[in-house]
C-alpha cells in the first residue's frame, strides 16, 4: 500500500474534510487537505535527504498524511485518537504489523502537548508539523476579529524548512510581515513549539536553527 493510495481513498477524505470542519466551528486555523499534504511532503523530504531507506519515506508521509484525523473525535488528545483511528484503517488496509506500529508511534506523539521524537518518523512528523505556518491557513477575513493565532500566520508571508548540504542543521526561515504580528507574539503562541522541534532535529543528529527576517531567534 502506497502513500498515493492512502491520498486517494476516500473514507480518509472524509475523515480530514470532517476533522478539519470540527476546528473550523472552533476557529483554529486550516488543517485540511493543504495542511496535511504540506506535512507528508515536508516529513518525506527530511528522511529522504537524510538517507532513510524509500519505505521509511513512504511510511512517513502516510502518518503525515493521517496526522490530524483524531480531531474528528475532539480537538484534546488528538494524536492519541488520531493514532488509534489510523491503526484500525492500516490494519483493515492489511498493512503489516510493523508498519503500523511505526506509523501509529509518530502520529501519537506529533503533538507538542505530549509528543516525543521517540524515533526517526515522529522526529520528521513534528519538524513537518510545527514548520506549517503561513498565511493561507487563516479562515478569518476580517483582520479585526483576528486572534493572535490568526495574527502570526497572517504574518508570515515565506516560510522554508531546510537541511543544509553537510547534513548537520535544519533551519526554519520565516519572512515576517511585522505590520500584522510583532515576533514576539510569535514566540508567545508557538515556544512550545519550537523547542519540540529543536528535541526532533536533535534525536535526527541535526541542529534546529529559527531565522526570522534573518534574524537567528534559536
Amino acid at each position: 500500500m502506497t502513500y498515493e493510495e492512502i491520498r486517494n481513498d476516500e473514507a480518509i477524505k472524509v475523515y480530514i474534510r470532517q476533522a478539519d470542519a470540527s476546528l473550523a466551528a472552533l476557529g483554529f486555523t486550516e488543517h485540511s487537505f493543504a495542511h496535511v499534504g504540506y506535512v507528508a511532503e515536508t516529513a518525506g523530504y527530511i528522511l529522504t535527504t537524510l538517507g532513510y531507506p524509500e519505505r521509511t519515506v513512504e511510511l512517513v508521509k502516510i502518518a503525515a498524511y493521517l496526522h490530524d484525523i483524531g480531531n474528528l473525535v475532539n480537538r484534546v488528545d488528538h494524536s492519541q485518537s488520531g493514532a488509534v483511528m489510523a491503526f484500525r484503517i492500516l490494519d483493515n488496509m492489511d498493512f503489516p504489523p510493523e508498519e503500523i506500529a511505526l506509523i501509529t508511534t509518530a502520529i501519537g506523539n506529533h503533538d507538542e502537548g505530549n509528543g516525543q521524537p521517540v524515533n526517526a518518523m515522529a522526529a520528521a512528523l513534528i519538524l513537518a508539523d510545527k514548520s506549517d505556518v503561513r498565511r493561507n491557513r487563516v479562515r478569518e477575513r476580517d483582520l479585526n476579529n483576528f486572534d493572535i493565532h490568526d495574527r502570526v500566520n497572517y504574518s508570515v508571508t515565506k516560510a522554508e524548512l531546510k537541511i543544509n548540504e553537510a547534513h548537520t542543521l535544519i533551519k526554519l526561515k520565516l519572512t515576517v510581515d511585522i505590520h500584522f504580528s510583532p515576533v514576539i507574539d510569535f514566540f508567545e503562541i508557538f515556544m512550545e513549539r519550537m523547542l519540540l522541534c529543536r528535541k526532533a532535529a536533535e534525536s535526527l543528529g541535526l541542529q534546529f536553527k529559527l531565522i526570522i527576517n534573518e534574524q537567528q531567534l534559536m
